[in-house]
């Protein structure tokens, strides 16, 4: 299990709450399991999330495994131009 932390606007598209304990394996199933247990966070995981692990950040890498006791970031895609 792993203890996600929900940056900005991700908290209050899971009713408010900024961490959240999920069981997965890797970043695919976290994604799945959030969707499923969270269903406000779906838009913002087809639309892209860059997800934090022990501070190195990985996007599109759905494979990487979650090590355990890892700490774990989402954060929102930023518009910019």
């Amino acid at each position: 299990m792993v203890e996600v932390t929900l940056w900005a606007s991700l908290g209050a598209a899971a009713g408010g709450k900024e961490k959240l304990d999920i069981e997965a394996r890797n970043i695919r199933e976290l994604f799945r399991k959030l969707a499923e247990q969270h269903p406000g966070l779906e838009p913002y995981i087809k639309q892209g999330i860059a997800v934090s692990i022990d501070g190195v950040i990985y996007r599109d890498t759905w494979s990487k495994e979650l090590p355990e006791d890892a700490e774990v970031f989402l954060l929102p895609r930023i518009a910019g131009g």
